[in-house]
């Protein structure tokens, strides 16, 4: 039984699949546990909600070791402290290959919930959190890089789960998780609001480690279409990054004209109307991000 000061319950669910989200030759088993919760938890907290909260189904091959799921259960249960939740329940069932169902439950606290149909022409676009590291941790493991900081953003993402609240308490009228890119995701809210987001291309020039790493990434051999490492210039890969990177689980929200923001919250553009979602009034070519059925 789980009770909530507030008496109301916002409920998310997801999936994390070995071979799709994770390879365990790259992640350890604590990793998963931490990667599996912040999924979840990001998506309570971008509806305004406090994380309270994860019921947890894993299913796994029987010759699984033993303190692998013991680490896994301190992985999710670790990360589960830092946004102030825990883990409640569950299931286990007997699979070919590791997967994690994971059904995250948050607290309003009295606020409203915050949804992707708010937005108006006129608000503030702004994000909270990293865009493209998490993207250009892939890249680099998938050339053979272990060693750079921002691998770790590809094993453990580090979503800003108070910011969330805070941006309800803002008075955000949309908000999303940024999970499978900020094209795709600002897209959802963009076609649920009614209107066009507008970004500036100026507030997403990638920082010095992204560009970094795309010069890592394109002066290996390797080379992938699912992460983007293509023949292609580092300044163009690592803004590939930026606007069509998902897994860092960044919260990206919209918010009345005017409204005086935190610093953690980046300015990167404006609802207009019309449709879609647009650089610098320009459409797009390239895929906004991670389509789980192409």
């Amino acid at each position: 039984m789980l009770a909530v000061p507030d008496g109301r319950v916002v409920a998310t669910t997801d999936f994390l699949l070995e071979g799709r989200h994770f390879r365990r030759d790259w992640s350890g088993p604590a990793d998963v546990g931490h990667k599996a919760a912040a999924r979840s938890l990001a998506d309570l907290a971008a509806m305004g909600a406090e994380p309270s909260a994860l019921l947890v189904a894993l299913a796994a091959p029987p010759d699984l070791p033993v303190a692998w799921a013991r680490d896994l259960a301190r992985g999710l249960a670790d990360e589960c402290a830092q946004a102030g939740a825990s883990v409640i329940g569950g299931d286990t069932a007997r699979a070919d290959h590791v997967l994690l169902a994971v059904t995250g439950l948050g607290d309003l606290a009295g606020r409203a919930p915050v949804r992707r149909s708010g937005a108006a022409p006129g608000d503030l676009v702004a994000v909270a959190g990293p865009l493209g590291h998490a993207a250009a941790g892939l890249a680099l493991l998938t050339a053979g890089v272990r060693d750079d900081p921002l691998v770790r953003a590809q094993l453990r993402p580090a979503p800003p789960y108070d910011a969330g609240p805070q941006a309800a308490d803002l008075g955000a009228t949309a908000m999303i998780d940024v999970s499978d890119g900020l094209l795709a995701d600002l897209g959802h809210v963009a076609d649920a609001s009614g209107v066009r987001i507008n970004l500036d291309s100026g507030a997403l020039r990638p920082a010095r480690d992204l560009l970094a790493a795309a010069r890592a990434v394109t002066g290996s051999r390797s080379h992938s279409s699912r992460t983007g490492l293509v023949t292609r210039p580092p300044g163009d890969l690592a803004r590939h990054w930026v606007l069509t990177g998902g897994e860092d689980h960044a919260l990206a929200a919209t918010f009345p004209p005017g409204t005086p923001l935190p610093p953690r919250w980046r300015v990167i553009g404006a609802a207009r109307p019309g449709d879609g979602v647009v650089v610098d009034g320009r459409p797009q070519a390239q895929s906004p991000g991670w389509d789980h059925f192409r």
